[in-house]
Parts: structure tokens; sequence; C-alpha cells
């Protein structure tokens, strides 16, 4: 059985699920052949550099613009349109692929690439199955396209919204976004924190940038170093040498112990070693800390996705908000102040087990594919 998993680059999300489920496959099947694409490199180098770009531009310069762009997308309305038209015209690129690769079922992490299959499917171009792997938890109209077999999605709570989006609830899987098995497995906290260089028995608080890198994150720790009760922070800045390097001197003359990371390949390692993690609320990255069964401390949410994946987690009791106005030390300080409220907040997220992600989404492409066979 040939899997392809199309993807695209706007933020990292889209392509860490999509190699967290190939990775599954691999490593849990034979005789299965998996291929990951980014669609919009594969069309254009061009197109794939202005999408890209914009969304970077739009998300992290201008929100308020891009919050207005993304609900008003999420309307039957001219714009919605408009994009539904985008993705036919450059669907019709990516029928070389289609011809090259000779799937047996087509997954995808962005809905673009879910937009330009299901258009080729109602042309009659592509016959195989089409899944969809939603990477935030509230959906979206851009999501949605008629030829769709399945929706993998990360929540139930999501099955409301898509049905008043048209979607039937036979359509619908709750299964959770696929995350590296590392994320589940629990890591020996002493010796983690000791393999950092960091203290035993002190509670360790991760912050993290996020993809492109956020400056306001420089704002917090220097108003969480002032607070008068003892924990350590782990920083990671991301492929962001400026925030790094901006980190530098203030780290080293922080009150509180402070490991400042760059970028690092073992973030699960970090996570299993922290008791509370201070981040953006990416659909990916929220999920990864669920799997750690870490309680989240979100800010600066990009409006939009990020909005509904933070009120997801608020709503389920997993995490807090840093608020804008609100001086986030004193958030943060009750938090540290309240154990039992802090583990509930774990056990919050322990409930919510999507570790059987990989093998159930495993189990729909086999049944889809095997219903393709005998339907064609």
């Amino acid at each position: 059985m040939k899997i392809l998993i199309l993807s695209a680059a706007t933020g990292g999300g889209h392509l860490r699920a999509s190699h967290a489920i190939e990775k599954y496959i691999t490593e849990n099947s034979t005789g299965n052949e998996v291929v990951v694409v980014d669609a919009l490199k594969s069309i254009n180098a061009v197109l794939d550099k202005t999408v890209c770009e914009g969304y970077h531009f739009l998300a992290t310069k201008t929100p308020k613009v891009f919050g207005q762009l993304y609900r008003k997308s999420n309307e039957e309305s001219l714009l919605s349109n408009l994009v539904t038209r985008f993705t036919s015209v450059f669907s019709q690129k990516l029928v070389p692929l289609m011809e090259e690769q000779n799937p047996d079922i087509v997954l995808s992490t962005h809905p673009f690439a879910t937009e330009m299959i299901s258009h080729l499917k109602k042309k009659g171009i592509v016959t195989v199955p089409l899944i969809c792997l939603m990477t935030d938890y509230g959906p979206h109209r851009a999501w949605i396209a008629d030829h769709v077999d399945a929706y993998i999605v990360s929540t139930k709570d999501m099955i409301p919204e898509m049905n008043a989006m048209g979607v039937p609830t036979e359509k619908i899987y709750p299964f959770g976004i696929p995350v590296g098995d590392v994320f589940y497995s629990k890591g020996d906290k002493p010796a983690l924190l000791k393999k950092f260089g960091m203290d035993v028995g002190v509670p360790t608080i991760l912050i993290m940038a996020g993809s492109f890198g956020v400056t306001n994150i420089m704002k917090i720790y220097k108003t969480l170093i002032e607070l008068p009760i003892d924990f350590q922070v782990i920083v990671i800045t991301g492929k962001n040498q400026k925030l790094f390097e901006a980190f530098t001197p203030v780290v080293g003359q922080s009150p509180k112990k402070t490991k400042l990371v760059y970028f690092t390949d073992e973030v699960e390692n970090y996570m299993h070693a922290s008791d509370l993690i201070i981040t953006k609320p990416g659909g990916l990255t929220v999920s990864e800390a669920l799997a750690c069964n870490i309680p989240l401390a979100v800010f600066d949410a990009i409006p939009g996705q990020e909005e509904d994946n933070a009120n997801f987690l608020l709503s389920h009791g997993m995490a807090v908000k840093l608020e804008k106005g609100v001086d986030p030390g004193k958030t943060i300080l009750s938090l540290l102040e309240d154990n039992k409220r802090l583990e509930e907040m774990r056990s919050s997220c322990e409930s919510f087990d999507k570790s059987e992600s990989g093998k159930n989404i495993f189990s729909l492409i086999n049944e889809l594919c095997a219903k393709n066979r005998k339907e064609a």
C-alpha cells in the first residue's frame, strides 16, 4: 500500500503531524510505503514562498488583520469562495505528482492540499480515498471539502461545529493530532534534570518561543525571575538567533537558575523534565505538551486557530492564560503556590489520552483502502 501525505510549511505543525504519522506507519508495519510531500513546493517555488511568507507576515506583524481574515473565510462568503477558486485553479498542478506517486490513499494535513485533491476527485482525476487531518482544536471552513472521505480531528468537541458546516458525524474521527511516541514515553525526570544541569526537586518552568519566535517572551521571563518563590527555568528560543542573543546576557544575570537552549531535537525530554510550559498555543505544541501531561500557560495566541486552541485548553482545565495587560508573574505565582490546582491540571492533560492516534489513523487508512478496492 502506498500512502501519500500532502502538507505545507505554513507554520511547523502541518509537517510535524505528517512526519509523526509517517514514522508510526513505517515503524509499525511492513510492505507499506509512505511519502510526505510539501504540496505548495511541488506546485511552484514562488507560490510556496508567497503563501508561507504571507502567512508569516500576517500572523506575526498584523495579527488583527489575520484574525479578521480567518473569521471572514470561516463564513460562506465571497472570501471563502475565492479561496476555493484559488485552490481549484492550482489543483491541476498536482496532477503530475499524483501520476508519479500513484498512491492508494491521500492524507492531507493542510487545507489547501485538501481542497486541491477534493477538486481532482470531483473531476475524476483522483479516485483514491482522501483523509483530511486537521491540526488545530477548532474547525475552520477552509478544511471542509466536498470529496473528503474522512476527517481526523483533535477532539470530539469539534463534531457539532463541523456538523453545522455540513460534515456528517460518520465522517469525523476524533483520534487526535498525531505526535511522536517519544512524547508519550514517560521520561525519568530526575535523570533528565541532571542531564540538563538542573536541580532535582525544584519546580521547573519550560518557556518555548514557538516556530516563529516571540519577543514578548523576554518580558514574561523578566517578570518571572523576580517572583519570591523557588523555581528554575528552561528557555528554548528555537531557530531565532536574535532572541537567543537577547536572552544570553539576561540569563547570565538572572536570580533564577536558567538553561538557555537555541535549537534542540529533544523537545520531548525538556517537556518531561518540566512542571509547567509557557508557550504560544500552536496545535502541535499543544498536542505534544498534552502527550507529556504538562500543564500550559499560554500567551500571544494568534487570533483564529491559536485562540481556538487556547479556548479548548482553558475549557478543559489544562491551561491558564497570560492575559495582555495582566502581570504574568502573578498568574504564574498563584499557580505554582497552588499544588492542588497544578496537579488537577496535570490530571486533565493525562485524561486527554490520544496515545492511540497513530494506530487508529493507520487502521482507518487500511479500512478506506480496502473499501475502495472492493468498490473499484
